[in-house]
């Protein structure tokens, strides 16, 4: 999930520069899982990717704020080549007829793992302020599983098949 990223020693600056690239590459994964659904006209759980694309902006945006406040342009020592699929959905999940129930669930399984991100982070940081924002993004992270845990309870239960169950995996001729 990260390279080179020391977090007996980061700097706050560099621990929200990695915050905002994590919510940056949920945004951008789900805009590309977002993008599939629409090509094979799955509109519903495209539309509920487009939501988690505005709800990771919304994140990523919050947390650039209050970095340009902190640090201006000052720069940054954390790329995006030091993470990978930290809160990402995960791209083998996404199937073209899955249902807005399924999407939910791809949703639900990213924000947990954010959530261990952060949770696995804070036994590796000393620094109180650190430790301070970083105990913040868990608890972001657990209020964003228990918001998508109520959008799954308000659904109608999944029918006993799919779409899914009942394509026919290729073969070879």
């Amino acid at each position: 999930m990260t390279r080179a990223i020391d977090f007996a020693n980061i700097t706050l600056r560099d621990a929200l520069d990695l915050a905002v690239i994590v919510e940056e590459e949920a945004k951008e994964r789900y805009g590309e899982l977002a993008d599939q659904l629409e090509l094979h006209h799955n509109e519903d759980a495209a539309r509920f990717f487009r939501h988690m694309v505005h709800v990771e902006s919304l994140h990523e945006h919050r947390l650039a704020e209050r970095r340009k406040h902190l640090f201006g342009d000052q720069p940054s020592s954390v790329t995006r080549a030091m993470i990978f699929d930290v809160e990402a959905p995960d791209y083998d999940e996404v199937r073209a007829t899955m249902t807005v129930r399924r999407a939910l669930e791809v949703s639900l399984r990213a924000e947990h793992k954010a959530y261990e991100f952060f949770d696995r982070a804070l036994g590796e940081v000393a620094d109180p302020g650190i430790r301070k924002m970083f105990e913040e993004l868990r608890r972001d992270e657990k209020e964003h599983e228990r918001r998508v845990r109520d959008e799954i309870a308000k659904l109608p239960p999944e029918p006993v098949m799919t779409a899914d169950d009942v394509i026919d995996e290729p073969v070879a001729h």
